[in-house]
């Protein structure tokens, strides 16, 4: 994910995970860490995978403290395996804890969607078939679990209801006749510049 599109789109929802996991504060964390020492925590992969989500881990910790250094020792989409080493968080004690469930389920959950869908399309491969999404995503996870799709080697298809027409069994059964819903969908795809398919 790009740098433009974690502050635009991405951080304001690191920003409600991050509010949902500290309400308040992390009191565990703050009575036995002063906010002024400093260490690094290694990243260990539990199961080989695909790796996901490096950007948007790395944004958990910028946003609670700008001054958190996130290194990854592998690239987005790489291939990893158990026992590797796949990075290290190095900054305030205090910020490492209090962040790193926020990250870590932004990173395993990316990664475990890009890796199923890397399998996927593994099994499809050599048959012409593309593997597309759904908007059957995880509420306010959807701009993750896309791009994890993605980063697996599978493809995007309708981001949201305002991306085109798509007739569903829903619509059909929502009017009594199939035709005028046909004219209607055809004169509101001319008129948002649309074509069916």
């Amino acid at each position: 994910m790009n740098e433009t599109t974690l502050k635009l789109n991405a951080d304001p929802y690191i920003l409600m995970a991050l509010r949902e996991d500290i309400s308040n504060e992390d009191i565990t964390t703050n009575a036995i860490h002063k906010d002024r020492e400093y260490g690094e925590a290694d990243l260990i992969c539990k199961q080989k995978g695909i790796i996901c989500g490096i950007d948007t881990f790395k944004r958990v910790f910028q946003l609670l403290d700008d001054s958190s250094d996130v290194i990854f020792f592998c690239e987005e989409g790489q291939p990893v395996e158990e026992g590797m080493l796949l990075g290290k968080v190095t900054g305030k004690i205090s910020t490492i804890l209090t962040g790193e469930r926020t990250a870590l389920n932004y990173l395993q959950r990316m990664s475990g969607i890009a890796t199923m869908t890397h399998h996927v399309v593994s099994l499809l491969e050599g048959t012409g078939i593309k593997l597309l999404d759904t908007r059957k995503t995880t509420p306010n996870n959807r701009l993750f679990e896309k791009y994890a799709v993605k980063i697996g080697g599978g493809y995007n298809h309708r981001y949201n209801l305002s991306d085109g027409i798509l007739l569903k069994d829903n619509h059909i059964n929502a009017v009594t006749r199939l035709v005028p819903l046909k004219k209607r969908s055809k004169w509101l795809a001319n008129m948002l510049h649309l074509s069916e398919k």
